[in-house]
Order: C-alpha cells, then sequence, then structure tokens
C-alpha cells in the first residue's frame, strides 16, 4: 500500500534536519566486523541482532530526492533496534556533501555520483567514504492538470526552454500550435543533485541552465507552486510526482524513440531516457566500522530493498544489492565514477 512519508515530509520541512527518534575503486578491510555487533552475532539477511543491545547515533544529511528511501528504512530499522537514533537533513545533495567533508554527518543521500571537487574536498580532509547504489529513480517532467496541451516534449524543445541565457517566456515559443500564454518554470536548486543531472541530460553539461525560473531544494515547494499555475512547467524525481498525481500532470519525454512516460519499468529497463538515474548513500569509512551504522547499512541493503517501490522508486536487481553489500563489507572506498566511465551501467561498474 502506498506510503505517505512525502506528505510527512511537506509537513515537518521546517523542522529539518529532522529526527528520526528511536531509528535507527580502492579496497580496504580496515577493521570490519563482518556481522559482529558489540559482541551479538548479527543475520545479515534481516538485520536481526541477538545479546548486546543495539545504541548510537547516525548523523545524515543530502538529497531530498533520496531522503524518502533513507526515512523509510531507519523507521523499520528503529522498531528492530529502538536505541539507535538516525538523524537526516534535506541540504540538497550539494549540501550535503559540503557537510560530509566538514565531517557533520557520517551518511550522506545523494541523487548523482560524487563530483570530482566534492571528493578533492574529501582528499583534503583526509576523509574516505564508501559509495553505494540504491536504487532507481526518473525524473518527472510535469505541468499543471488544466494544461491540455503539452502532452509530450522533445529532448531538443526541454533543451530550448531550460538552455543559459533562453529567451524562452511563452509557451507559443516551445512548439507552433501551443497557446500564446506565459511560461512559467520550477526546477530544482543549484545544491540539489537533481539540478545537476537535469542540466547535463538536457543541456549536455552539469550546472548549464538558465537562472529566471523558481527553484528550491525542497521538491514540496515545487509541487505547489506548478498545482497552483496553469501554465507552470517543471521537474523533479519521479517519486514526488507519484505522490502528488492529483495535483499535476505527466508529461512524455521524446528520447529520440517517440514519447516515453517515466514508470518502474520505463526506469528500470533505461527506456526513458535520458532522464532515469541510479541514486546513492555514501558512509564515512571510519564511521563504517561502527556496529550501529554496520547493522543499519546492512539492513538498508539487505530487507531495505523491499521499502523502495513503497515510497516511489525502482529497487535495482537483487544483484546489485548484493554487490553494494560486499561494497560494503569489504569497506571499499572511493568513486567508481570518472570521464572514461560514464556511461556505464551500474552492473558493470560495481562487479563484484
Amino acid at each position: 500500500m502506498k506510503t505517505n512519508y512525502l506528505k510527512w515530509i511537506a509537513a515537518s520541512a521546517a523542522l529539518m534536519p529532522l529526527a528520526l527518534a528511536g531509528c535507527g575503486g580502492e579496497s580496504e578491510s580496515g577493521n570490519a566486523t563482518n556481522g559482529t555487533t558489540n559482541g551479538a552475532m548479527s543475520n545479515a539477511a534481516t538485520g536481526e541482532t541477538t545479546g548486546a543491545k543495539l545504541t548510537g547515533a547516525i548523523a545524515g544529511d543530502g538529497s531530498s530526492t533520496v531522503f524518502p528511501i533513507t526515512e523509510a528504512v531507519a523507521e523499520e530499522f528503529g522498531k528492530m533496534h529502538p536505541a539507535v537514533k538516525v538523524t537526516v537533513g534535506i541540504s540538497g545533495t550539494g549540501g550535503g556533501f559540503k557537510k560530509f567533508a566538514s565531517g557533520d554527518t557520517v551518511l550522506q543521500d545523494a541523487s548523482r555520483p560524487i563530483k570530482a571537487k566534492e571528493d578533492a574536498a574529501m582528499k583534503a580532509k583526509k576523509i574516505q567514504y564508501i559509495e553505494l547504489p540504491v536504487a532507481y529513480d526518473g525524473l518527472a517532467v510535469v505541468v499543471n492538470p488544466k494544461n491540455t496541451w503539452a502532452k509530450s516534449l522533445t529532448v531538443a524543445e526541454l533543451k530550448k526552454i531550460w538552455a543559459p541565457g533562453s529567451k524562452v517566456k511563452n509557451w507559443s515559443q516551445v512548439r507552433a500550435g501551443f497557446p500564446n500564454a506565459p511560461l512559467k518554470l520550477y526546477g530544482a536548486g543549484t545544491d540539489s543533485g537533481t539540478f545537476d543531472y537535469f542540466t547535463e541530460a538536457i543541456n549536455g553539461k552539469e550546472g548549464a541552465s538558465r537562472s529566471d525560473y523558481t527553484a528550491s531544494e525542497d521538491d514540496n515547494t515545487l509541487v505547489q507552486g506548478i498545482s497552483r499555475d496553469v501554465n507552470a512547467l517543471g521537474y523533479f524525481g519521479l517519486a514526488y510526482y507519484e505522490e502528488n498525481m492529483g495535483k499535476l500532470k505527466l508529461v512524455a519525454i521524446d528520447g529520440g524513440k517517440g514519447p516515453i512516460e517515466p514508470t518502474q519499468e520505463t526506469v528500470s529497463n533505461s527506456t526513458y531516457a535520458p532522464l532515469s538515474r541510479p541514486l546513492f548513500v555514501y558512509i564515512e569509512r571510519k564511521a563504517a566500522d561502527r556496529p550501529e551504522i554496520q547493522e543499519f547499512m546492512k539492513f538498508y541493503l539487505t530487507t531495505g530493498k523491499s521499502l523502495v517501490k513503497g515510497v516511489g522508486y525502482v529497487p535495482m536487481p537483487d544483484e546489485m544489492y548484493d554487490a553494494s553489500l560486499k561494497r560494503f563489507e569489504a569497506r571499499t572506498v572511493g568513486t567508481v565514477y570518472n570521464a572514461a566511465t560514464k556511461g556505464k551501467p551500474l552492473s558493470e561498474l560495481y562487479k563484484s
């Protein structure tokens, strides 16, 4: 049954960072306990722990897109380990990485891979991290329900609208036959991984975008704006559309093979192109040896995968969750993303 996690976020946004009280390329073996928590044996398939009571705190921040997954996992984990406290903020992927590099957090939600400059900031602070894919997502392009004309858009039309310096201010400038009506734009803020991914996919360069639009790292703000403006067009993660589909209308995107809408199926098989993407959690390397983080991440990558679809995202294949878990248990640090790996599938990048 569909959960109400995203609606809960909207009501709680003013309280961020949110306290979920009672919730719980280079290989480095470190001091991994391989399932042992404070002398207690752990069941890797369920995250259950017998013996000593698990305690501790996990501080996280980052992407509002990934937040619903982490929040759902933390809620379920907290039922088993009520003495573990997980706090998660939504500063956006970029904002979260700044906190991660400063040592303020040990868990980072990210809707894109870490950037080279962010990786350099980590190295400057001697911070190592473990990069873990956790789900797939599609970016939804949406309009107001009263919009009767924009049933689909091509990638070229999206670029025409969103390119840096774009002078498109009227729907009639987008396509012949569209009405003479002002075009009001809503999109992700510059600290958001959604902004980075959308701009690269549509405009060909990360961060390349016109600036005269309503921007926010909080997707709920964008939902509210578009739902109240008949001439609005915006973009954000598919989960936020699915949670608010009564207030919005989806626009099919033509990437060269005809108009395709983002769905669980089209995102997982990559036919919804170019706006499908993987989602990540990053864990600080030294913190990964803490018992509460070991159990939380094992739970996230095993039992937690069953929660992904419930909050509107697309689960990865089981073998990818297995690969992520092996990467965590081996304490494999660093990112697999660089110029040479761009465009390669997760299954190839994260071979076990």
